[in-house]
């Protein structure tokens, strides 16, 4: 991905000596991506976007810059507020002018992250310019190496150097060691596809709410009763004309709604609900409240005018008497339908902003089937179990779930404000209850005051009581530190946990023979998650791995990438997974985003964007794009003894099964083309001595 461009202006194009004046900086940021701001705590994780002026006579800075239209957002990994852009980055510096026709110069640092790719990229980004806001020339004095055709001043491939040091090739001391990469591998970006996959897994989630409405005391009964009403009340083809309306109308009522959801407050709004501790209090309020209506504590309706009025309406005949007629279900439903409509729309504020339409088409389209479908089949109504106790045990089932996703709103506050009484083994230990709960429930050993205790219980309520009971022994373990996947995301972050087996057990596995090649360089400020041994040194694991006879596994990381901390949380945790990385690999983990400037014999100047790389970070994210064509992060590499892929390399990707899989395709690769090169060998000796092969 190309770094997005700035553009650059003054308040004033013509300032005169004494005045103050206004820069203001504008950035495109592409869809589905944001980039973090510049006035959140530096030490939280995510990398700040940093402005360097360079000095000069002609102007003072006044102040820090200013991020403007900057949204906030808690990340449940970095454990804290982080301020961020989406579409477009604003910033603005305040200047006093002290000369005529200054100059500006300096550089850009920022990152741009994706939630659909997973990825992260860092960029620095040069910008020389005058007081009208065009581009200027670079200063060529400081300049050593040319770049001929770079004409956009503000692009990321600015030629830059440093007077009086002789600067190197870009990767010389890497060729040295290992021949250019043999890449073969087709690594076409998956963006379109993982945003589509996961708009269509939370329609059908959304679908499933919809069916279990249906379910519920106020929407059962009315099935026959509306179907007849087509039958019977119109007859033969226009009844099922005027049905089919009738459940396209619903669909129409309830997508208006997730259409006026998504466009009215849009994803910066959505964002706020998810994210912000006042309506994550507010909505656990409300799903409480949501739990205790379906428990049969009070009902939840509204007012009786509201519903007659439109009631009345459906009287008319026609379309418009049709679209009130099912005016009047969602309203007479709304106790009923309203908390789960509700969830899916608190749940689809953290996505995308259209997730909220999607959601609400997927769950209209399930609640409107039935009378549609049972309207041209009206024979199937016999078929329909009565209404009766059952019903009410769907209700109350739907009760306990809403008081488990509660949980999810109240941690989000917790964590914000640091009480640490909501931590993961105690949110779990509720969660264990919950559930606990709704088993016995199931079993008829807990009863509500409006129900009547139950003698026997039915089959269904048995198998539904042994699924919930192994839901209720899956999460059991996670009380001691397993990390139970498939909740990550409604689960505090895994550092919360206060005892935690998991970890210790990992901790006594014997260690990556890796530190038998040396101290790491670097390792006293970089470090490897769950007591892995390896390298933040190319060079030095190339040597490593040639001296164990191991393939290796190169991590390019960063500081800031939030989708790294979540691969090392939820894949690299994996004891498969981790075994395989101590034992089979030599690891290498290459920060792009790392500051540390290198000693100056170690500088060179790249031969790609022409600037002199001086940092950790800046060299193998040079190295990274020029050897690998690609600068996103998470990006998971392995090679072989000549520098050869292994196996394609993979980005962001929580499925285990398939990270094991391309830990297990590289290492039987590398052992593979060993043996060939054996194999080779030998011929070439057999053939060097002269011996007869017939």
């Amino acid at each position: 991905m190309e770094a997005p461009q700035w553009e650059i202006s003054l308040s004033n194009p013509d300032p005169e000596p004494g005045e103050r004046v206004t820069i203001h900086f504008e950035a495109e940021i592409p869809d589905d991506w944001y980039m973090y701001s510049s006035d959140f705590d530096p030490d939280l994780g995510p990398l700040l976007t940093e402005f360097t002026f360079e000095e000069s006579k002609a102007y003072e800075l006044l102040g820090e810059i200013l991020p403007v239209g900057q949204k906030k957002k808690y990340n449940e990994i970095w454990e804290g507020e982080y301020t961020y852009f989406t579409d477009t980055a604003n910033f603005s510096q305040e200047v006093l002018i002290k000369k005529d026709a200054p100059e500006f110069r300096g550089s850009i640092f920022f990152q741009i992250c994706s939630d659909v790719s997973g990825k992260c990229i860092p960029f620095d980004t040069d910008f020389a310019f005058d007081a009208m806001g065009n581009s200027i020339p670079a200063d060529t004095e400081e300049a050593e190496t040319g770049s001929s055709g770079i004409t956009d001043i503000l692009s990321s491939r600015e030629t830059t150097g440093v007077k009086g040091h002789e600067t190197t090739a870009a990767g010389e001391g890497v060729e040295k060691s290992l021949k250019p990469f043999q890449n073969s591998f087709n690594r076409e970006s998956d963006e379109d596809e993982q945003t589509w996959t996961g708009l269509l897994t939370f329609f059908f989630i959304s679908f499933g709410a919809g069916l279990a409405a249906l379910l519920t005391p106020c929407v059962f009964p009315m099935i026959p009763m509306t179907v007849t009403f087509f039958t019977k009340g119109s007859g033969g083809k226009k009844g099922k004309i005027n049905a089919l309306l009738y459940g396209l109308f619903i669909i129409v009522i309830y997508t208006i709604v997730g259409t006026l959801f998504a466009v009215l407050f849009g994803a910066g709004f959505a964002n706020f609900l998810a994210t912000h501790w006042l309506p994550n209090l507010l909505f656990f309020a409300i799903f409480l409240l949501f739990a205790l209506s379906f428990f049969g504590m009070f009902e939840i309706r509204l007012p009786n005018k509201l519903v007659n009025r439109v009631d009345k309406q459906a009287d008319r005949g026609g379309l418009a008497g049709i679209f009130f007629m099912a005016f009047t279900l969602v309203l007479v439903s709304f106790s009923c339908t309203g908390p789960i409509a509700g969830t899916i729309l608190l749940q689809a504020a953290s996505g995308e902003a259209i997730m909220p339409l999607i959601g609400m088409l997927g769950f209209s389209l399930a609640f409107a089937i039935p009378f549609t479908l049972f309207a041209f089949f009206p024979d199937w109504l016999s078929s329909l179990p009565k209404s009766g106790g059952w019903l009410n045990t769907v209700k109350v089932l739907l009760g306990f779930l809403e008081l488990a996703l509660a949980l999810k709103f109240l941690s989000i506050v917790d964590q914000v404000y640091h009480w640490n009484i909501l931590d993961r083994d105690i949110y779990l230990a509720i969660w264990v209850v919950i559930f606990a709960l709704l088993g016995f429930y199931l079993l008829g050993k807990l009863v509500f005051p409006h129900e009547k205790k139950i003698e026997s219980i039915s089959v269904p309520r048995l198998m539904s009581a042994i699924l919930v009971f192994s839901f209720v022994v899956y999460l059991i373990p996670g009380l001691f530190g397993a990390p139970l996947k498939a909740l990550s995301g409604y689960l505090p972050p895994m550092g919360s946990q206060d005892f935690n087996m998991v970890t210790a057990s990992v901790g006594l596995e014997p260690e990556s023979s890796s530190n038998s090649c040396g101290t790491p360089l670097y390792s006293e400020f970089l470090e490897l998650p769950h007591g892995i041994q390896g390298f933040f040194d190319y060079e030095q694991a190339v040597a490593c791995a040639r001296e164990q006879n191991k393939p290796l596994f190169i991590d390019f990381t960063g500081h800031g990438c939030v989708n790294c901390r979540e691969m090392e949380a939820n894949v690299w945790s994996d004891p498969q997974v981790l075994r395989r990385l101590k034992n089979d690999y030599v690891v290498v983990a290459l920060y792009v985003d790392e500051k540390t400037e290198l000693p100056k014999e170690k500088w060179y100047t790249s031969s790609y964007d022409g600037k002199l790389k001086k940092t950790i970070g800046a060299q193998n994210m040079d190295f990274m794009i020029q050897k690998l064509n690609a600068n996103a992060q998470p990006y998971y590499t392995l090679l072989g003894e000549e520098g050869e892929l292994l196996a394609a390399p993979k980005g962001y990707d929580l499925d285990v099964a398939a990270f094991i899989s391309f830990l297990d395709q590289g290492k039987e690769n590398f052992y593979r083309s060993e043996s060939d090169s054996e194999q080779v060998s030998e011929i070439s000796t057999i053939l060097e001595s002269g011996v007869d092969l017939n």
